[in-house]
């Protein structure tokens, strides 16, 4: 009976030893693994929800974050990060034409804030359900508004689309926790028909804004023309007057100065007692030899008779009379 205890006790000592490095491995490996769920990182860009049973609790910031283990549970990470849709969809103006959209939207929450964040994590049950309302909502906005337009103005309104837009859903936004960032409309076309139609009036009116121009360009060459024309005459008719009245004042001069000259000889002959009317005789044989030599006509009538001769000869003298009296006074 003494052998067989003597056996035992090593033995007794070896399970014993086994079993308290069970034990402390155990509880090491608990510690390990509770210190790893300890610790949970967010990335940038990220916010992350966290629920403690079921409630919500607290938002955890990016970077390295603490944690109480098997209770805080991460519910949801929020991007806070720019995100985009496209969208193509359909509108009816006011003048029963089809409208074909293609759209791209830029939204973002809000901010970091932690009534933002919760907002965004529980207003809907998954992104898909928020992609779903939020376009659905912007479409029926831009419909909403085509609805009160006529097919001819649409075009001209994307900026007014835009903003109408933004004002509309903007506070139904920010109650969901999110921004509109932009809304870019890239398409605006329609049905076939109409696009040909528009195209059509298009058409017209260039032709009808090019012959108004050509119209317009035609009328003004023809004013210029005629003020051209009119200051032509005006000049033409100065230097016409001009040139008379040098021609008058021409031939003034040189009927004053044979007049002088008549003077001269006629006054010359009385000195010498000699008859005046041989000056008259002579300027008449003159008259009638110029008539001949430089006349341009065929045929020039002169009355060369003797009375003829007398006639004219007494209205010569009686010029020489007056041209004697003016020159006395």
């Amino acid at each position: 009976m003494l052998v067989h205890h003597t056996f035992d006790q090593p033995k007794q000592v070896i399970l014993k030893t086994m079993e308290y490095v069970s034990t402390k491995m155990i509880i090491i490996a608990i510690i390990v693994f509770l210190l790893i769920n300890s610790f949970v990182v967010i990335q940038q860009g990220m916010m992350g929800v966290i629920t403690v049973f079921g409630k919500y609790r607290r938002v955890m910031s990016p970077g390295l974050n603490m944690r109480i283990p098997f209770i805080e549970k991460v519910f949801k990470k929020i991007s806070t990060q720019n995100r985009s849709v496209e969208m193509e969809f359909q509108a009816v103006t006011f003048d029963q034409a089809n409208v074909y959209f293609k759209s791209m939207l830029l939204y973002s929450v809000m901010s970091g804030e932690e009534e933002v964040i919760k907002r965004v994590a529980f207003k809907f049950i998954d992104e898909r359900s928020l992609m779903q309302a939020l376009v659905r909502t912007i479409e029926g906005t831009i419909r909403a508004f085509v609805a009160t337009k006529k097919q001819a103005e649409v075009l001209g309104l994307r900026n007014e689309i835009v903003e109408h837009v933004k004002a509309e859903i903007d506070n139904r936004l920010e109650e969901w926790g999110y921004h509109l960032q932009d809304l870019q409309i890239n398409d605006i076309t329609f049905d076939e028909a109409i696009i040909k139609s528009m195209a059509q009036v298009v058409a017209s009116n260039n032709l009808k804004a090019a012959a108004e121009n050509e119209g317009q360009a035609l009328l003004i060459t023809k004013t210029k023309a005629a003020e051209a024309e009119g200051n032509a005459i005006k000049i033409a008719a100065q230097a016409e007057r001009e040139a008379a009245q040098m021609r008058g004042q021409g031939v003034a001069l040189f009927r004053e100065e044979v007049a002088r000259g008549m003077q001269n000889a006629a006054k010359e002959m009385q000195q010498a007692n000699l008859d005046t009317s041989v000056i008259m005789f002579s300027m008449w044989t003159e008259a009638v030899k110029n008539f001949a030599e430089y006349g341009k006509g065929n045929i020039i009538f002169l009355d060369g008779s003797p009375e003829g001769m007398e006639k004219t000869m007494k209205q010569l003298m009686g010029m020489n009379n007056l041209m004697d009296r003016k020159n006395a006074k």
